[in-house]
């Protein structure tokens, strides 16, 4: 039985019995109750009922109701508004118990996140020296056994021998390619401009432009705003080769109007619409929470799907 329910049969049980008593032989406003009397403690009695309904459904339980819904629709990967604490006692109380609660979970969960996401780039980058290193130096050196064996080779094994060094070399193009996507060395190298131009140009291909725009004089980041910015301007171009079948795209790194930096990334391809998001989405919105940036997914203007970033400079070397 809800709440409401509870406190209404209460309050109905004590009406009803105080009815009873002034109708009963027991308590008796006259020495004998006439039947117009007893129809307006009747009437007295159902429109006591009615008005407390109304007051214990829309005042006494609304903040309870109001609460209820704050803890249906809390999700720590999207932080929204508090609920207000109203008034005092115990329903401002287990407001304020709610909140304090969330806070606690959210710094927990961001602590837990960074640990998780610092251990996930150290394991990529581990990979990534890994396949360069050693599978990338392996396949060099069949690619020059396949180029000797080819240059002695009769005229047939040699074509042979040729066309496997070209399936080869592509192969050790696609293993660089992948070690460059896990270990981002260009941003540490050369910085973030410069890496979300090659990002674009990697995603650039038969049937997909991606065109970029960087602004000069970008507010200054910190290292670990600039790796999240770019992870998630990866995993957006990622998203959108993959399942928003768009032939444009652009990719746009400015200023903010309070001092902030904005990423945008938008297409012209089919849109999110109403599908529920994904495993990649989620991870973009914890990587957000890392650095408190506000991380927002709508329709684009010409259709398609815009990705927003606002993240806020801090002191550190120049983006």
């Amino acid at each position: 039985m809800s709440l409401f329910w509870r406190i209404f049969l209460l309050n109905a049980t004590v009406i009803l019995v105080a009815m009873a008593m002034l109708l009963g032989p027991y308590v008796t406003v006259s020495r004998h109750t006439r039947p117009g009397e007893a129809e307006v403690v009747v009437a007295g009695a159902a429109v006591m009922l009615v008005v407390n309904a109304l007051l214990v459904r829309f005042f006494g339980l609304a903040p309870l109701n109001r609460l209820s819904q704050a803890m249906t629709t809390a999700d720590l990967i999207r932080p929204e508004a508090r609920p207000a604490v109203v008034g005092s006692g115990e329903v401002a109380d287990l407001t304020r118990t709610f909140n304090s609660m969330l806070d606690r979970l959210e710094s927990e969960r961001a602590a837990s996140s960074a640990r998780i996401l610092s251990a996930q780039e150290a394991e990529r980058q581990r990979v990534a020296r890994e396949l360069h290193d050693e599978v990338g130096q392996s396949l060099t050196a069949v690619l020059l056994q396949l180029k000797h064996a080819a240059d002695q080779a009769p005229t047939a094994l040699g074509e042979e021998l040729r066309l496997a060094q070209e399936t080869t070399r592509g192969s050790l193009d696609e293993i660089r390619r992948i070690a460059r996507r896990l270990r981002p060395a260009l941003l540490e190298e050369l910085g973030l401009p410069s890496a979300l131009r090659a990002l674009a140009a990697e995603f650039t291909m038969p049937g997909l432009t991606v065109r970029h725009r960087i602004d000069r004089g970008l507010p200054p980041l910190d290292q670990e705003s600039e790796l999240v910015l770019y992870r998630i301007a990866q995993e957006a171009l990622t998203n959108m080769a993959r399942h928003s079948a768009a032939t444009q795209a652009e990719l746009c790194l400015r200023g903010g109007p309070t001092g902030a930096v904005e990423l945008v990334i938008g297409d012209n391809g089919k849109g999110i619409g109403q599908a529920p998001e994904g495993n990649g989405m989620r991870g973009m919105r914890e990587r957000a929470l890392l650095i408190g940036a506000a991380l927002s997914f709508r329709a684009g203007a010409e259709g398609g799907t815009e990705v927003r970033l606002d993240v806020a400079a801090v002191a550190g070397s120049s983006a």
